[in-house]
Order: structure tokens, then sequence, then C-alpha cells
């Protein structure tokens, strides 16, 4: 388990992973190599996966994004699942209870490029259909 510092620790780090030690000792109240070894327990337990590159809204605002909904043959299940995750522009794969099995999040820079996406993904051995829904806005994101 976590304690409260590495509650505040983590928090901070989700605002802005580039943070410095320094800067994350001093808003803690930690010295630096308290931090520091923190930090790595945190990484070791896998608490602490990686640290991504967050878009921002500049760009994100002229990706054209949609959610598709992926009916797959059962027996083909893992062989697609291996194929949605070598397209990168699918941000998430998600399994889904309903008609459809698999929800993708995936984003492209023109509609033309979404549409040979979409294609790409239909196309793959064991997708029976798809049906997408075009994201026209975002109200709010967490």
């Amino acid at each position: 388990m976590i304690n409260k510092e590495d509650e505040r620790l983590l928090s901070l780090l989700r605002n802005n992973a580039r943070m410095s030690i320094s800067d994350l000792a001093r808003s803690l109240d930690l010295s630096r190599s308290t931090v520091q070894a923190r930090i790595a327990k945190l990484e070791q337990n896998g608490i602490i996966k990686g640290y991504v590159v967050e878009y921002g809204e500049a760009y994100i605002s002229n990706l054209v994004s949609a959610h598709v909904s992926i009916k797959v043959k059962q027996k083909f299940t893992t062989k697609t699942n291996v194929e949605l995750r070598k397209m990168h522009k699918i941000s998430a794969l998600y399994a889904i209870s309903g008609e459809y099995d698999l929800i993708a999040v995936v984003q492209a820079q023109t509609t033309e490029e979404l549409s040979h996406l979409l294609d790409d993904i239909g196309n793959l051995d064991g997708v029976e259909r798809t049906n997408s829904a075009v994201i026209l806005e975002t109200k709010f994101t967490r």
C-alpha cells in the first residue's frame, strides 16, 4: 500500500510528470534523496508504470476522434486484439458486454485518414462488423 506522502507525490506527478526532483522535494517538504527513493520504490512496486506524453489542446482539437464498436468472431479474439494493438492510431481498446465485443478509441488527423483506419479495422481477420461514432465535441474529460 502507499502512504499519504506517496499519494501527494503521485498527485504532483500526475499534474506534471516532468517536474524536477528538487521541485517535488520542495512541494512535499522532503529531501531530494527521499523523493528519489520514493519514486524508485513506486516504480519498482509497479505503482508507477511509466511516463507518457499528454497532447496539448492545440493538437487534440485538430484530430478527428471516433469510438469504433467491433464485433469479433470468438476464435479470432486473441489474434484480433494483437492486430489492433499494432495500430498506433488506436489510443484505447476496451472489452465490452452487449452486441459488440470491443470498443476502440481512434484518432486521426483527417477524415480521410480515419476512413482508411476504419477500413483497416474492418478488414482484419475475425472482424465481423464495426459501427463508428465520430466525436463531434468534447464536453469535459477527467
